[in-house]
């Protein structure tokens, strides 16, 4: 079981709040990471300078916590393999729906793209689903 942290999830959210509406406001372009990781992977785009800095503060910010003294202790419940699988089926779930969950959840829903707001109501329902299936019906405890 997770610790429940509200203090610092709101301040982890502000922050991703503020990160989206900076790269909006600064680039115009949307913090949708799947966009953001492939853009600096060859062949590189006229884009690819922004998407590292974005992706080196997104990997610094951690470590700097971290570094003054700042854990956060944690546990991954499932196998290696259910890593893969999970990250192969979320790989699929991005390339159909043309966007991943911080793009559509965060960005699109901000600026109320009907789009968005369909994919973050889908992602939603098969988390809700998932979830009631691993633990009520297959009755899998993590």
């Amino acid at each position: 079981m997770t610790e429940f942290t509200p203090l610092m999830s709101f301040a982890g959210g502000l922050l991703i709040g503020l990160s989206a509406l900076l790269l909006m406001l600064t680039w115009g372009r949307i913090a949708g990471m799947t966009a953001i990781i492939g853009g600096i992977l060859p062949p590189l785009g006229r884009d690819w300078s922004w998407k590292a800095a974005f992706l080196a503060g997104a990997i610094l910010a951690p470590a700097a916590l971290s570094m003054a003294g700042h854990t956060v202790e944690y546990a991954v419940p499932v196998s290696t393999t259910a890593l893969i699988v999970g990250g192969l089926i979320a790989g699929i779930g991005v390339t159909f729906g043309s966007g991943c969950t911080s793009g559509h959840g965060i960005c699109g829903m901000a600026r109320l793209s009907r789009r968005s707001i369909t994919a973050t109501a889908t992602f939603m329902a098969f988390a809700v689903a998932t979830v009631f299936l691993i633990r009520h019906v297959f009755e899998v405890t993590i």
